[in-house]
């Protein structure tokens, strides 16, 4: 997914990581552990997530997170924020179903940019966002999570349909880790979003992506 979009040309292309940030984070400290995680294997991208703080707090942490996941060679895709990523110049942009629209997202974003969209378990708001031109589609979440309070439970079967049925590349979100990944990757997911699973890994994030892609080149 690098400064690009994430498509996957090839259908045996095997499934990437995409890094969620965790929801607050002290710049200094994460700028170490994001090097030494992008440092450890493949990653297609980046999405900086933060909760309850202001455009300019997001903006200053963009600012020094962006070069550091750009230089590895992924995309830096901002959650919610078309407008902010816009001015920032990131590769991309990702939307909830209460955030900025897709259409909305994609007239500040340009056709160019990374646009992605959640689904939550729904065929139809997927299949809605993949017409309407949305790069990526994310359905979960696949397991328990306390990043943030999901608002469905997506079956594993969702992923296999539309790995079967539809072009659009799918984002797999929720709870997951290195442990139990692989029926996902199993199933046909494009992309593994992941946070807690990345941050918080008892070895470290490098280990952690290691894990990841070991499973994915299996």
């Amino acid at each position: 997914m690098a400064a690009g979009k994430p498509v996957q040309d090839d259908p045996k292309a095997p499934c990437r990581l995409y890094l969620i940030t965790p929801p607050a984070l002290e710049v200094k400290v994460f700028s170490d552990e994001l090097k030494a995680a992008l440092d450890a294997g493949d990653v297609a991208c980046v999405q900086l997530r933060l909760k309850d703080v202001t455009d300019d707090h997001i903006l200053r942490t963009a600012d020094a997170l962006m070069p550091i996941v750009q230089r590895a060679g992924a995309a830096f895709i901002l959650n919610d924020r078309p407008d902010l990523a816009q001015a920032l110049g990131a590769d991309g942009v990702h939307v909830g179903q209460d955030d900025t629209p897709y259409a909305e997202a994609r007239r500040i974003m340009g056709p160019s940019a990374i646009v992605g969209v959640t689904c939550h378990d729904s065929r139809h708001l997927a299949m809605e966002a993949g017409e309407a031109g949305a790069d990526y589609v994310a359905f979960g979440a696949f397991f328990p999570t306390t990043t943030k309070d999901p608002r469905a439970r997506a079956p594993f079967e969702l992923v296999t349909w539309w790995s079967e049925m539809m072009t659009v590349p799918q984002v797999a979100i929720g709870g997951i880790t290195v442990e139990n990944c692989r029926p996902l990757v199993e199933a046909g997911a494009d992309f593994l979003a992941v946070c807690a699973g990345i941050w918080q890994h008892p070895e470290g994030p490098a280990a952690a992506v290691k894990g990841f892609n070991a499973i994915f080149g299996s």
